[in-house]
């Protein structure tokens, strides 16, 4: 019988394109995946298709058990609220218990890089998740995938205009991913009939420090940048100067003081293992995407 497939944050652009590679390059039928989102009317297009959509909201104990009924294989895609300590946790928490309780066979979570020797604010979250899998007995797969390149984006268009790239990373350097890289490794474990435990460090195919980065992106754009290391509590000051809320600005400067210290230095070859195709350089994911530079 086909196994029936549910992706959490189904409306959040991971997601998305899970579900898009799991029709496309796995053939899933529409009517074996399940959509599950807080917010159903987002994926009224995803319904036309034949794809269930149902109502998760892992803060909603009511919504859960419907949710997960019948479901064999579950990606939990982690959630965003960082907004306050434990939030995230618990919501994750909630998912793998209902997710026990409905009698998934399998679910699949998307951490982050060595979550039990980092530096990053909300580490915790992965960690307490990937102990909670552990504690439940569910068979599970951990993606612990490295910083989108995507991310870059939200600072790159500034560093043009400057020229200038205030950085706290020294020489420690990070493997980038593509974002549709992690989705296709997603979609492919979750596609797949596998059973047992499994963790799988999700890079790019090379790693580089800030230095090399800006040396890209001047290559790609023709304009220069001036790399600048600060302190932390330099970059802080400066990202709250910029307009960045207060909480947030640290967990920021948490990703260069983990890159500094060499937590996030690791390349693996996961994505072509699990899927047959290397993954997107990031040279060429910057061509790829050189518009967003502009914005």
């Amino acid at each position: 019988m086909p196994q029936t497939l549910l992706v959490t944050g189904a409306a959040g652009k991971l997601g998305q394109r899970v579900i898009a590679h799991l029709l496309d390059t796995h053939k899933v039928a529409p009517a074996n995946i399940v959509a599950a989102t807080r917010n159903p009317d987002k994926l009224a297009a995803l319904a036309a298709k034949g794809i269930k959509v149902r109502k998760l909201d892992f803060e909603d104990a009511a919504s859960l058990a419907p949710a997960l009924a019948g479901v064999d294989r579950m990606l939990l895609i982690s959630t965003d609220a960082i907004d306050r300590p434990g939030r995230r946790l618990a919501q994750h928490e909630a998912a793998v218990a209902a997710a026990k309780k409905a009698g998934v066979k399998h679910v699949i979570y998307t951490s982050m890089p060595n979550p039990d020797n980092t530096l990053i604010t909300f580490a915790p979250d992965h960690l307490g998740t990937e102990r909670a899998l552990a504690a439940s007995g569910l068979s599970h797969t951990i993606l612990r995938n490295s910083w989108y390149m995507e991310n870059l984006f939200m600072s790159l268009p500034g560093v043009l205009a400057s020229g200038k790239w205030f950085t706290a990373t020294g020489n420690g350097q990070v493997a980038h991913v593509a974002r549709e890289d992690c989705a296709r490794i997603a979609a492919a474990v979750l596609a797949s009939d596998s059973t047992g435990n499994q963790v799988y460090n999700v890079t790019g195919p090379q790693k580089h420090t800030t230095a090399a980065i800006a040396a890209l992106v001047s290559e790609v754009t023709g304009k220069p940048i001036e790399v600048v290391q600060v302190t932390d509590e330099q970059l802080i000051e400066g990202m709250k100067a910029a307009g960045l809320p207060a909480f947030v600005a640290p967990v920021l400067a948490s990703f260069d003081a983990n890159t500094r210290a060499g937590k996030v230095d690791l390349v693996s070859n996961a994505i072509e293992q699990v899927t047959g195709q290397p993954p997107q350089g990031l040279r060429d994911f910057l061509i790829a995407h050189k518009a967003a530079l502009k914005s």
